[in-house]
């Protein structure tokens, strides 16, 4: 897909990789609407054979018409969004940031015109979440809609209720990212006795039906020794991401403080990730500047982690709520002349002391003493 956020991208949804291209070449990508013949086209040379070569660009034997949705983003440019669709859950996981949830599940008109909007402000990729997303009332009606959308469709599960029974409900996602904590003992001690078996049943259903699966860890006290085996395991699945989070005392782990660890502990574990997902970006500011979040009940908030202070409601427009936000400068933290600022930008803002201050975490990944 092209798109027109602050510059201008070719995006690969297959492998969620983004290509800054100049106007020259976004110009040509336009015309190459399946509707005309190679040799009515005109291009670099070389910048056309590296869109062959990289599969960007496919030569067909017969026409096939595509049309492009190009406009100027907003700035900043909203490229991923996360869609909580349901506050509901099989589990009680010790670390759940979310506590216990007032039940609620968004709207399926809502969530559809939101992914619409979603496409057409040059979105890039849309994570579905949870509670427990496989709970979601209208699951399989989302995933009948999902086809023509032509961003990056990722569900986030805790995989116990992923089977090929249920395939026509998950299938047209473009990836399943499961939440595994560790090996058997790991796991289970933070999110209950089975789970680990039923997850893995979960991560054999989505691999035999060829959709491509991501793993996301929370370091804790209890699965520390079991990220060398963990990485073996996940290095031979074909993994397309591994993302690895250190939590806060938040929601129900503050009520199970033995599960966490101190900065320094959990920092290295950070290092394990495998093209973790990055929310940032190459601007000056600090983490989730491309990234928003919709709660169950319509909330669109700026970070999941931040329910409190929400942007507005989805009735409004997601371009509306979105166009509310604040990005902080990296230059207002208070550790804006470290020099790995640029880098880290800042670590996460939920995890950090204070609204404009340090993230203890990414300070020990950088090496940095407080």
């Amino acid at each position: 897909m092209l798109r027109q956020l602050e510059r201008l991208y070719l995006y690969d949804m297959r492998k969620d990789e983004l290509y800054e291209i100049d106007q020259t070449g976004f110009e040509f990508l336009k015309r190459c609407n399946g509707r005309q013949r190679l040799s009515e086209l005109t291009s670099d040379k070389d910048f056309l054979e590296t869109c062959l070569r990289e599969g960007l660009l496919l030569i067909g034997p017969t026409p096939h018409d595509r049309r492009f949705n190009v406009r100027p983003s907003p700035i900043p440019s909203l490229r991923y969004l996360e869609v909580q669709l349901t506050s509901r859950c099989n589990l009680k996981c010790k670390h759940c940031y979310l506590g216990e949830p007032i039940r609620a599940d968004l709207p399926l008109s809502a969530l559809l015109s939101a992914l619409e909007e979603f496409e057409q402000i040059q979105g890039l990729r849309a994570l579905f979440s949870g509670g427990e997303p496989l709970l979601y009332p209208h699951l399989r009606a989302l995933n009948e809609a999902l086809p023509p959308h032509r961003i990056r469709k990722v569900l986030l599960t805790n995989g116990t209720l992923v089977s090929t029974k249920n395939y026509h409900d998950w299938c047209h996602f473009d990836e399943i990212q499961f939440s595994l904590d560790g090996l058997q003992a790991g796991h289970e001690s933070i999110r209950g006795p089975g789970t680990f078996e039923q997850t893995m049943r979960g991560v054999k259903a989505a691999t035999e039906k060829g959709i491509p699966i991501s793993i996301a860890t929370m370091a804790h006290r209890y699965n520390l020794k079991e990220f060398d085996a963990l990485a073996k395991w996940i290095d031979g699945q074909g993994v397309v991401e591994w993302n690895i989070d250190v939590p806060c005392a938040a929601g129900r782990l503050s009520e199970n403080p033995d599960f966490l660890v101190t900065p320094e502990e959990g920092a290295p574990f950070l290092k394990y990730a495998t093209r973790g997902s990055y929310h940032g970006s190459d601007e000056p500011f600090a983490c989730g500047y491309h990234l928003c979040t919709v709660t169950p009940g319509g909330d669109v908030l700026k970070c999941g982690f931040f329910k409190e202070r929400p942007l507005g409601a989805l009735t409004e427009g997601l371009e509306v709520c979105w166009k509310r936000t604040r990005p902080v400068p990296l230059n207002q933290l208070e550790c804006a002349s470290c020099p790995h600022v640029s880098d880290c930008k800042g670590g996460c803002r939920f995890r950090a002391e204070s609204p404009l201050g340090r993230d203890p975490v990414m300070c020990r990944l950088y090496g940095v003493q407080e």
